[in-house]
């Protein structure tokens, strides 16, 4: 049976209209940017749809129009300026049996996008909240970024002020899960240099435009990354993979000084030196390394 036509015994939580329709909110996800990405199921829900809220009703008249699928005023604005305006008007429209459907401009509704107001605010009064999944920024990214996907944490645009982002690069400085956060194209190198500041030698995977023309991803670590970023002009949506930390047993730092000094004085380069002590002494390879920059910038040798 197609979502929206689902009968249920009408009851105090979830009336019916006169058709014994249950009224539903979905969420919908929208493509990234290859419009070949949205569903089947999406586009019946389009069709069907009794009222289709949307961040920007220019930018979804485009997607509908793509698709041959008339919106007949059905569109209605949501943004996060009057999202919690605009939750009892869809509660109501739920609550009298209507097919109502939530989309973001990109990816899935709710992620660093509107929906969670209204979601949680229909599911409180007792009516069917379900989703037709699909194109998620968030997954996408993870899962084309070489790094670990079991465990991580999605921390969304990071704040303009340098001093909260220092707030941030504390805690990631102990995360051990992979890190997935958004960044805009005119603070991405800024964010990079100070996070390579901090974990030079961390892996991290930048995605750029997924699913579009010019989809791109950079893939190093932070040091090389944030150097490779600098000498760019970068363009585009874009989503930042960090690796997250693996902790090794402690090494006394004194040990591990001596052993990078002896391989300084023996000619080594400093990856060189790097690699040979870290694994040899069984050391963090970014403590090593921190240290080794240390030595070089501090030390005559």
């Amino acid at each position: 049976m197609l979502l929206g036509t689902a009968r249920r015994e009408p009851n105090e939580e979830n009336a019916v209209d006169e058709s014994g329709t249950v009224g539903q909110l979905v969420l919908v996800a929208t493509p990234l940017g290859n419009l070949g990405d949205l569903s089947r199921r999406a586009l019946d829900l389009f069709r069907r749809a009794d009222a289709i809220y949307c961040e920007d009703t220019r930018h979804s008249r485009t997607l509908f129009s793509a698709h041959g699928i008339p919106t007949r005023g059905r569109l209605h604005s949501l943004h996060e300026h009057n999202e919690a305006a605009e939750c009892e008007g869809i509660v109501e429209r739920v609550r009298a049996g209507e097919l109502v459907v939530l989309i973001s401009d990109a990816g899935t509704p709710g992620i660093s996008d509107p929906g969670s107001r209204v979601v949680a605010a229909v599911a409180e009064a007792g009516l069917v909240v379900t989703t037709a999944p699909g194109p998620s920024a968030v997954i996408a990214a993870l899962t084309i970024s070489g790094l670990a996907t079991e465990r991580f944490v999605m921390e969304g645009f990071l704040p303009r002020k340098s001093s909260e982002r220092a707030h941030y690069y504390e805690k990631w400085a102990r995360e051990e899960r992979t890190t997935v956060f958004y960044e805009s194209p005119q603070r991405l190198k800024t964010s990079l240099n100070e996070l390579a500041a901090r974990f030079p030698t961390r892996r991290v995977a930048i995605a750029r435009e997924m699913t579009k023309v010019h989809e791109e991803v950079t893939r190093g670590t932070l040091h090389e990354v944030a150097a490779l970023i600098d000498q760019r002009d970068v363009l585009g949506e874009i989503v930042v993979v960090l690796e997250g930390v693996s902790f090794t047993p402690e090494v006394d730092e004194s040990v591990v000084h001596a052993a990078l000094v002896e391989q300084f004085q023996s000619g080594a380069s400093t990856r060189d030196a790097v690699d040979y002590v870290a694994a040899t002494l069984g050391a963090s390879h970014r403590d090593v390394y921190q240290l080794a920059l240390e030595i070089r910038k501090n030390e005559s040798l």
